[in-house]
């Protein structure tokens, strides 16, 4: 297993980070299960896990926090706060109300005393950033979180924290966690670049594409629309959708380049996004033991240049041939009215 230092925090974490996003109900809800998973992934050489408070509602910090009793010192451990547990004001979001709570929460559920990489899991247009920042700052310094980052931030956003944060003499986001895949490469255009000048860790979460470059996909072949992951999403899946050509036809292209390179496609999937050198860690979300293996199988796969050209050709830099299923989506694009004057205000822009 090969290490890496985590921004500038001087921690040195795996390459390959566990994810724990399938531990509980959403995915695999045997806690002994999970738990060998964990314990295997770990005697493997992985030191860095991530959960979420949101998980299963919960459930998988529980898990996490069985599985490391008695190895707590030796594991990076990474949560994140966002999400509402439920319906309600006040509950959710980034304020220094719900984070202050949710830490609290999260640190019962995974039975220490504190966590090592405390990340905001989404933007929060609702909270100035200062609040957040200054809320994160405190909880460093009572000892609650050794270091804290976002996720799925657009470029700009993270551009404005740090701005924020030095403003302020506050501390600063030390990593994001952006969506990143062989078919899914918009963030290399301006988060990855952003992170790599402000000396940010990061940390790439679906690396198969959400199951896409699973290997259990072909191109020609007939899709189960109603098990799995592609029960979750159909339309992520269905061949018969025009707009699913690209990612069928790269998907077609890609299964004969790791046959030529000697690796399955998610060996190759998993190995891509670690030779962008803004990329500490590449997050792995098992829901088995298989799924597990199969990860760290490829663990040591270094791509050749010639590979990566190739790579180029069939997904372009920067191209992203779907839309990331759970990365977020600005106010600006999802609210009509932020995109359109009102009518009257158009016409009377019209007559000047």
């Amino acid at each position: 297993m090969r290490y890496r230092t985590l921004g500038g925090t001087g921690i040195e974490v795996s390459v390959h980070c566990l994810g724990a996003m399938m531990f509980g109900a959403v995915g695999n809800p045997d806690h002994g299960d999970c738990i060998r998973i964990i314990n295997t992934a770990l005697d493997g050489g992985i030191n860095f896990v991530d959960t979420a408070d949101m998980y299963s509602n919960g459930e998988s910090e529980v898990i996490v926090g069985k599985a490391l009793e008695g190895r707590r010192d030796d594991v990076v451990l990474a949560t994140k706060v966002h999400f509402p547990p439920a319906d309600g004001p006040n509950l959710g979001g980034n304020s220094r109300r719900w984070i202050v709570r949710e830490v609290e929460d999260s640190l019962r559920r995974l039975r220490t005393d504190w966590i090592d990489l405390y990340q905001i899991h989404r933007p929060d247009e609702r909270t100035d950033i200062e609040e957040t920042l200054s809320a994160l700052t405190d909880l460093v310094r009572a000892g609650k979180i050794r270091a804290f980052g976002c996720s799925t931030f657009p470029a700009e956003d993270i551009v404005e924290a740090y701005h924020v944060a030095s403003a302020r003499g506050l501390h600063r986001f030390r990593t994001e966690q952006p969506p990143y895949s062989i078919i899914g490469r918009g963030v290399e255009r301006g988060v990855l670049p952003t992170c790599r000048r402000l000396g940010m860790g990061v940390l790439t979460w679906s690396p198969l594409a959400s199951g896409f470059l699973s290997g259990k996909v072909r191109a020609g072949e007939p899709v189960d629309l109603t098990t799995g992951r592609a029960a979750l999403n159909p339309g992520r899946f269905d061949p018969s959708i025009p707009g699913n050509a690209a990612k069928f036809e790269a998907l077609e292209q890609l299964t004969k380049l790791a046959a030529e390179v000697g690796c399955t496609l998610p060996e190759l999937a998993v190995a891509f996004p670690t030779t962008h050198p803004a990329v500490t860690s590449v997050i792995i979300g098992p829901r088995t033991m298989a799924h597990l293996e199969s990860s760290l199988a490829g663990a040591d796969l270094v791509l050749e240049d010639a590979v990566l050209d190739r790579i180029d050709e069939i997904v372009p830099p920067g191209t992203d041939l779907y839309r990331v299923d759970g990365a977020w989506l600005p106010p600006s694009l999802a609210d009509q009215d932020r995109r359109r004057r009102p009518i009257n205000q158009r016409a009377a822009a019209d007559k000047n």
